[in-house]
């Protein structure tokens, strides 16, 4: 079964789910103010030889000559040491140069992002900076997620182009009924090994894995960079093991201070000022599908994608363009005015009564290869944001979602969606708790980077999260979610004299891509 499913990705459709993969992402709650001890240091696992080779491409995804893989063998339940194990695919790039310092772990958001290839991006980032020369770069698959097994899966191919809802809070004219709910946890808990697998699965134990990782790469202390979920997951893996941390880069965090409905309602917000800025492009570029008034844009789209709720569009290969699929699509766009031109193309394709260039980056977001064959991330990032959330009730996220769509207009059906809150029922012994990230003793400085227009993941959350951490924030004027990776020279030398002398200048810190 796993085996069908097993594609993996391109560096840059990594990107498009960690940067796109917006209604899971927001949906993810924050460790609780009081915070459950972690388990005794698993000795024999930290004590494990990691032995790295060539990374198997049919595996892991991963081309660059640079990089070798490993796996990882760490408990399945960190209640049961002596239990059943499960293994998570590790990469790495070695450092350039002969004094190193030690590994920086990566993450690049998700939660459900196979990892593995972003050490390529972030190496190609530093080309041949000091992180370069003194860092091994290395990620590890998040347990459930990409190379890693045993894999959460859930939905099937045809159900996943047939528009099965993969986040808790549903979007684009969808919606779950308390049946769909209860059929979606069966299926994913049938579907990847039973419910003892998946309850498992959430980030409290992804964090105690990266502290076996720690170990396991000889580092006495963790070097972390996280990016957008990353910056969740770096967050809790500081509240368990403070004085474990050495350096934390978090880049595009979601805001720690708000509960799962308000920062949908925030991010939602970010993203039709970032729609709204693509419009002002497109009308300045002219000959412009959403009209010639940036007033217009957002009736212009949904008069192009309202039809599609009752009448989706036809594609010359026979698949269906739906609202869903659609909204999909525009929103990936968003994610960094480097898409814009393509969403613009692709409106321009459906006003002209088309759907294969909106349903091209509506595959990009959803990781659909030519095949048809889906990666298992976005089934992932349901399943891991339902371990962690906290679970409102259906009256509740039926008015968010009602809120949701009038703080982004652009993706209005222009009916009221009535919908359950798709995590109903999910175990619970892991649910996580907001605000976080406050009072944590022993932890050294952190560097939080957020970009003023990220629409994903609003600036406020960057300064909220650094505000909490009592870290350092470096700003970034940019339109684009997160900037690790933008191999901007600004960004780079402030990230990197971090990680390398754990020190940043004096003031404030402010780049602009």
């Amino acid at each position: 079964m796993l085996h069908t499913r097993s594609r993996r990705t391109s560096v840059l459709e990594t990107a498009a789910v960690t940067m796109a993969g917006l209604w899971a992402l927001t949906s993810c709650s924050a460790p609780s103010s009081v915070e459950p001890q972690p388990s005794p240091a698993p000795t024999r696992y930290e004590q494990q030889t990691l032995d790295f080779s060539a990374c198997d491409p049919a595996v892991t995804g991963i081309t660059d000559h640079r990089a070798e893989c490993t796996t990882l063998e760490v408990p399945l339940d960190y209640g049961n040491l002596d239990g059943r194990t499960i293994e998570l695919g590790i990469s790495r790039i070695r450092a350039t140069g002969n004094d190193r310092v030690g590994s920086v772990v990566l993450n690049p958001g998700g939660p459900g992002a196979p990892s593995l290839g972003f050490v390529t991006a972030v190496a190609d980032s530093w080309g041949n900076g000091p992180a370069r020369e003194h860092f091994d770069i290395v990620s590890m698959d998040p347990r459930g997620v990409g190379s890693s097994q045993p894999a959460i899966d859930c939905y099937t191919d045809q159900e996943r182009d047939d528009d099965a809802i993969v986040s808790g809070v549903p979007a684009g004219a969808l919606a779950w009924t308390a049946e769909s709910t209860r059929s979606v946890l069966d299926q994913c808990a049938r579907r990847s090994g039973g419910m003892n697998v998946l309850g498992q699965m959430g980030t409290q134990n992804v964090a105690r894995d990266l502290d076996v990782l720690r170990a396991a790469l000889g580092d006495e202390q963790l070097t972390f960079l996280g990016a957008s979920y990353g910056t969740r997951l770096g967050t809790i893996y500081a509240r368990q093991f403070p004085h474990r941390v050495r350096a934390m880069v978090l880049d595009g965090a979601v805001d720690p201070r708000k509960n799962v409905l308000e920062r949908q309602i925030q991010t939602f917000s970010g993203v039709q000022r970032s729609f709204d800025e693509l419009a002002r492009y497109c009308i300045e570029r002219g000959n412009c599908p959403l009209g010639s008034e940036p007033a217009q844009a957002t009736d212009a789209t949904q008069n192009l994608l309202r039809p599609l709720v009752d009448d989706p569009v036809r594609t010359a290969d026979g698949r269906r363009l739906t609202y869903y699929s659609a909204i999909e699509a525009i929103t990936l766009g968003l994610y960094s005015n480097q898409a814009w031109d393509s969403v613009i193309g692709g409106l321009a394709d459906l006003r002209a009564g088309r759907g294969e260039v909106l349903l091209a980056l509506r595959d990009l977001s959803a990781q659909r290869g030519p095949d048809g064959t889906y990666t298992n991330s976005s089934e992932a990032t349901l399943a891991i944001n339902c371990l962690d959330e906290i679970r409102p009730t259906p009256e509740q996220t039926t008015s968010a979602v009602a809120e949701i769509n009038s703080a982004a207009p652009y993706m209005d059906p222009g009916f009221d969606v009535d919908t359950h809150y798709g995590c109903e029922g999910w175990p619970d012994e892991h649910v996580l708790d907001y605000p976080y990230g406050e009072n944590i003793t022993g932890l050294p400085q952190t560097l939080v980077v957020s970009v003023t227009g990220d629409g994903l993941t609003p600036h406020e959350g960057g300064v909220a999260l650094a505000d909490n951490l009592g870290g350092r924030l470096l700003t970034v004027d940019g339109e684009q979610h997160g900037a690790t990776t933008a191999a901007n020279p600004c960004v780079n030398a402030i990230v990197e004299r971090y990680l390398v002398d754990l020190t940043t200048p004096d003031g404030d810190l402010r780049c602009t891509l």
